[in-house]
């Protein structure tokens, strides 16, 4: 068959021959493509793995920065960072980063965030950083060495001694959790229980501001307890820490604020639907819940991965953000109504009372109570009793 131009069409075989010879020699050519850019890739990459040499009168500038400025960032890093991984993958970079991040300068700037590590991922090597930490004058670490020391090794002189390193430097959780060992007699008897110890303990951390040993010298003063009994500067103490709680919440930014809220009926009991902790739910506010402390956020996880027990017939206190354990057993004062919650403070007892217990609380007829074991009334609520007087 002919075209116009007097051309023929070729037969259907000689076509399909010429087409599948042009796909096969276009396939061919586009392999031997494909590998000579593999093949030049790969001699890319092994010339990226050489070190570069370099050339006459060229300066490395990393190498030329001095010592004192590259820890002086280092200093800024590890007090910004917000979790290990910041500051380790900087160290991992190179040999001169990793001296320099260990100076002793940047682990005393060092934020508790750098250290907060989590129980699953406890070893030698994190003990030994921390230890390094606190070796370096890093109050924060030696708080959280001597608390992880203390009640998950067990290694309480050691743990004590650390906890007191740091309230030297005036570090006011320190010093409150000093105050929660002497009036409980940690580590040793109920005879080793110092309570005009804790009593000093827990005003010098509350001089510092921190709420709950303001909350604990509050009601050590309307009980009498290691204190002259004095109801009116108690009450006035409560009054500070319920303030001090608020204004924290109120100077953490949008994020916090939104969980305030204002009860139109403040003395109506709290039905716990809500989220937050009711905490000033007397004065007719919601706050939430302060964020724990990466110590205890450690003690509430080596705790519960051993199925919530300190050892065998020992406790943990019963508030969530607490994880202390007993060292001893009967240690902790037990609820008197429902006698199914633990408390190692007064400060735990009033925060889980607003938080949880105040719903869950169920008074029984009878439940045994074991001998040596000290109650705390939850019946009479001192924050509750403050208000209504008010």
């Amino acid at each position: 068959m002919r075209t116009r131009r007097g051309l023929c069409y070729s037969a259907p075989g000689v076509v399909t021959r010429m087409c599948s010879v042009g796909v096969g020699k276009r396939k061919n050519n586009k392999l031997q493509h494909n590998v000579s850019e593999d093949s030049n890739i790969f001699s890319l990459r092994k010339r990226h793995k050489r070190l570069p040499e370099k050339a006459a009168g060229e300066c490395d500038f990393f190498e030329s920065l001095p010592d004192d400025l590259v820890i002086s960032i280092f200093c800024k890093l590890s007090s910004s960072a917000t979790s290990p991984s910041d500051f380790v993958n900087v160290l991992i970079t190179c040999r001169r980063l990793n001296s320099l991040g260990l100076h002793s300068l940047v682990l005393s700037k060092a934020s508790p965030r750098t250290f907060s590590i989590r129980a699953k991922n406890w070893c030698d090597s994190a003990h030994r950083f921390l230890k390094q930490c606190a070796d370096a004058g890093n109050v924060e670490a030696c708080y959280t060495l001597g608390m992880i020391r203390f009640y998950c090794l067990q290694n309480r002189g050691s743990g004590a001694s650390l906890m007191a390193k740091a309230a030297m430097n005036s570090h006011a959780r320190a010093l409150y959790s000093l105050a929660v060992i002497q009036f409980n007699g940690s580590g040793g008897t109920k005879n080793d229980k110092d309570l005009r110890a804790g009593v000093a303990l827990c005003a010098r951390a509350a001089f510092l501001g921190h709420v709950d040993a303001l909350r604990e010298l509050g009601h050590c003063l309307q009980d009498g307890y290691g204190v002259r009994q004095n109801i009116a500067e108690g009450r006035r103490f409560l009054v500070q820490a319920n303030a001090r709680e608020l204004a924290a919440v109120i100077s953490a930014g949008s994020a916090a604020r939104q969980w305030l809220t204002w009860n139109i009926h403040p003395l109506r009991q709290f039905a716990g639907s809500a989220a937050g902790c009711p905490l000033l739910s007397d004065f007719g506010c919601n706050v939430p819940m302060p964020e724990a402390h990466p110590a205890s956020r450690f003690l509430s996880e080596w705790f519960a991965a051993r199925d919530a027990s300190a050892g065998q017939g020992l406790r943990l206190c019963s508030h969530a953000g607490c994880g202390r354990p007993e060292t001893r057993k009967h240690e902790f004062r037990r609820c008197s109504v429902c006698g199914a919650v633990n408390y190692c403070s007064r400060a735990c007892q009033a925060l889980d009372w607003k938080f949880r217990h105040k719903a869950e609380c169920t008074p029984v007829e009878r439940w045994l109570e074991d001998d040596g074991d000290d109650v705390v009334d939850d019946g009479v609520d001192a924050d509750a009793v403050m208000a209504v007087d008010s």
